[in-house]
């Protein structure tokens, strides 16, 4: 047998996996309540992190592509289009893949790349300002969410 994870079980609670009863359940509800719209942009431009560091880049590039800004040059062949490898004007990619990338970084690519990025920080915030923002943000196409947060404490550890 290889070693290594394949389909781990999420940690129930805090999470919900997508596929499960309850998972389908919020999904429904958040649709019939009108906060779904962010979700409806980004899920055409899903990307699945190509490293295990990438996870900002990835989150980075599906926003820039639902809000239809042009990378002003070509991914593939004729195609305009955002990938996490092109997202290495601030920080080197290799660096990135050695070591992650910080918030502020991937604010600064967000802007380099024409999109408007407010960071939002939980130490300077209260949960309630932080649930209108993600309410706000799921009512409408415009406005995506990029969350940072400790992987530890969502029991997401390796």
């Amino acid at each position: 047998m290889v070693k290594g994870f394949y389909k781990r079980l999420l940690p129930s609670p805090p999470a919900v996996d997508f596929v499960s009863s309850n998972g389908k359940k919020l999904f429904l509800e958040a649709f019939q309540n009108g906060t779904m719209q962010g979700f409806n942009s980004l899920i055409s431009y899903f990307q699945t992190q190509s490293e295990l560091t990438y996870c900002g880049l990835a989150s980075l590039s599906m926003i820039l592509n639902a809000l239809a800004i042009d990378p002003g040059r070509k991914w593939k062949g004729p195609w305009r289009w955002f990938d996490e490898s092109m997202l290495d004007s601030c920080v080197p990619l290799e660096k990135v893949k050695a070591n992650g990338i910080s918030f502020e970084k991937l604010v600064s690519i967000a802007h380099c790349a024409g999109a408007k990025a407010e960071p939002f920080r939980a130490s300077h915030s209260t949960i309630d300002d932080f649930r209108k923002y993600v309410t706000k943000c799921s009512t409408s196409d415009e406005c995506h969410v990029i969350v940072s947060y400790y992987r530890a404490a969502l029991k997401q550890v390796c």
